[in-house]
C-alpha cells in the first residue's frame, strides 16, 4: 500500500473510532455492570416509586458498587429537586409542566423524558361500602369540588344513606392530584379543602380501609396491591361504567383517568457509565418488572421509540406545549 492510501485508511479507522467514542455509551458497548461504581439519586411521584424501586433493586443485583436510591417526594417536589440539580432522576406521574420547565432551563439543565409505563388512577372505597359500586366523572367531580356541597353518601344519589363521607387524596405535590384536579375541576378549578391528603399512597389505603363512609384515589398499583383491603369503583366517562383493568388501561377505555408514566433523566447525568447502565437497564426490564408491580406496560410500538428517543438522547418534552397540560389514555396519537 502506498503512503497516501495508508494514510487514507488510518484516516477513516481514526474517524470511525471517534464517532464511535462521541455515541452515546449505551448504543456501542455492554459495559461491565459489576465494575461500575458511583451514585444514582432519584425522587419524585410515589406512584413511580415502585417501578423504580423494583427496576434499582434488579440492578443492584449486577451492579452492586453503584448506590441507587429512590425517594418518593411526590412528582412535584421531584420536579424542584430535579430543576435544582439535586438528583440525576425525576419520576413523574404527569409530563413536566411549563414553569417546572422553565426552572430547569434557568438552571442550565436539559432533560430527556421517557414514558415507561401506563397507569389508572383508580376510584376506592371501603369494603362495607355495598350502596356503591360505580360513579360518572360528573359525580366525582361534584364531590371532590369545593362548591359541589357534599358531606354525605345521600347528597350524592338520595337513594344512598345520609352518612357523612370521608374524602381521601394524595398530597398537592403529587402528580397523581395535578391529574385528578384537571380532569375534574380543571386547571382552575378548586378542590375541597376538607381531605386528608398525603404523599405516601400506603396512607390513602389505610384511611379508607378504616371509614366505612371514606372514598380515595391512587394509581392502580396501589389498588391491585390492596384489593382485600379496599374496593375499587367503575367509572362511567359517558359511555357506561368501565373497572379499572390491564386492557382498559392500555387502550384508554378507561376513561378519563388512564394516563401514562415518566422518568426524566438530567442530560449531564446522563453522560455518566453507570446513569446510562442503570437507564439502559430500566427500558429492557421495565415491561416485565412494571406488570409485576401492578402497572401496564407500554405497547412495543410506544417502548421502541422510548428507546429510541433515549439512544439518540432526545432532549425536552413532547407534552408541555403540545397538549397543554395531562396527557390523557394512550400515547400512541402523541408520543413521537
Amino acid at each position: 500500500m502506498n503512503t497516501f492510501l495508508k494514510t487514507a485508511a488510518l484516516g477513516i479507522l481514526a474517524s470511525t473510532a471517534m464517532i464511535a467514542a462521541s455515541a452515546p455509551q449505551g448504543q456501542t458497548e455492554t459495559p461491565n455492570l459489576k465494575a461500575l461504581k458511583g451514585a444514582i439519586k432519584i425522587d419524585g411521584s410515589s406512584t413511580v416509586y415502585p417501578i423504580t424501586e423494583a427496576v434499582a433493586e434488579e440492578f443492584n443485583k449486577v451492579a452492586g458498587k453503584v448506590r441507587v436510591t429512590v425517594g418518593i417526594s411526590g412528582t412535584g417536589g421531584g420536579f424542584k429537586r430535579f430543576s435544582a440539580g439535586e438528583i440525576d432522576i425525576a419520576d413523574a406521574s404527569r409530563p413536566i409542566k411549563q414553569a417546572e420547565s422553565d426552572a430547569a432551563s434557568k438552571s442550565k439543565i436539559e432533560f430527556v423524558e421517557l414514558p415507561v409505563a401506563y397507569d389508572g388512577l383508580t376510584i376506592v372505597v371501603n369494603p362495607k361500602n355495598t350502596w356503591c359500586d360505580s360513579l360518572s366523572v360528573d359525580q366525582i367531580t361534584k364531590l371532590y369540588s369545593a362548591s359541589g356541597g357534599i358531606k354525605t353518601w345521600k347528597d350524592l344519589n338520595p337513594a344512598w344513606p345520609e352518612k357523612a363521607i370521608k374524602v381521601y387524596s394524595p398530597g398537592t405535590d403529587s402528580g397523581t392530584f395535578d391529574y385528578f384536579k384537571e380532569v375534574t375541576v380543571g386547571k382552575e378549578g378548586s378542590i375541597r379543602s376538607d381531605m386528608s391528603v398525603s404523599e405516601d399512597d400506603n396512607v390513602l389505603v389505610r384511611g379508607v380501609s378504616g371509614d366505612e363512609g371514606a372514598i380515595g384515589f391512587f394509581g392502580c398499583a396501589y389498588y391491585f396491591e390492596n384489593k382485600d383491603k379496599v374496593k375499587a369503583l367503575s367509572v362511567d366517562g359517558g359511555k357506561g361504567p368501565i373497572m379499572p383493568s390491564t386492557a382498559t388501561i392500555e387502550d384508554g377505555s378507561y376513561a378519563p383517568f388512564s394516563r401514562p408514566l415518566f422518568i426524566y433523566v438530567n442530560k449531564a447525568s446522563a453522560a455518566k457509565p453507570e446513569v446510562i447502565a442503570f437507564i439502559d437497564f430500566y427500558l429492557k426490564n421495565a415491561p416485565t418488572l412494571v406488570n409485576e408491580v401492578g402497572f401496564v406496560k407500554l405497547p412495543e410500538t410506544i417502548g421502541s421509540k422510548v428507546a429510541a428517543n433515549w439512544a439518540r438522547r432526545r432532549l425536552g418534552t413532547q407534552f408541555t406545549s403540545s397538549t397543554g397540560g395531562a396527557v390523557k389514555g394512550s400515547l400512541a396519537n402523541v408520543y413521537e
